[in-house]
């Protein structure tokens, strides 16, 4: 009987996590051709939920909620952080280096290649 409380517990997590993706990070946008890009996505947005979870428990331990912003907009409580605010926040301080056209283009080719080339290596008779 344990064993199958743990199962269940296990699977509970698995699921929840399926959910928060799906609402939160846009999971269901997800257009995968094969298994391995599923689970790699799968894993990535598991890995995302977790910081997202982390950042707005740390937030709300470091930040306490002032009181005058609670009157401010006239709200019982003040909601926790959003997905949107913890994005926004990455942007200020994590500035991505815009590239240009042809620095994408350049990008572009040799991840191409690179792929070509191992695509032909694994079908290459031996």
């Amino acid at each position: 009987m344990t064993q199958l409380a743990i199962w269940r517990c296990l699977r509970y997590f698995a699921e929840r996590t399926f959910q928060d993706a799906r609402s939160e990070a846009g999971w269901d946008e997800l257009v995968a051709r094969k298994y391995r890009a599923w689970m790699h996505h799968t894993a990535l947005d598991a890995l995302a939920l977790w910081f997202i979870a982390e950042t707005k428990l740390d937030w709300k331990q470091l930040y306490p909620h002032d009181p005058e912003l609670v009157q401010e907009l006239e709200l019982a409580v003040l909601p926790a952080l959003s997905m949107s605010n913890i994005r926004e926040l990455l942007k200020a301080v994590l500035p991505l280096e815009q590239l240009s056209p042809e620095q994408a283009q350049r990008l572009v080719i040799k991840s191409t290649a690179s792929r070509l080339r191992k695509q032909q290596s694994s079908t290459a008779p031996t």
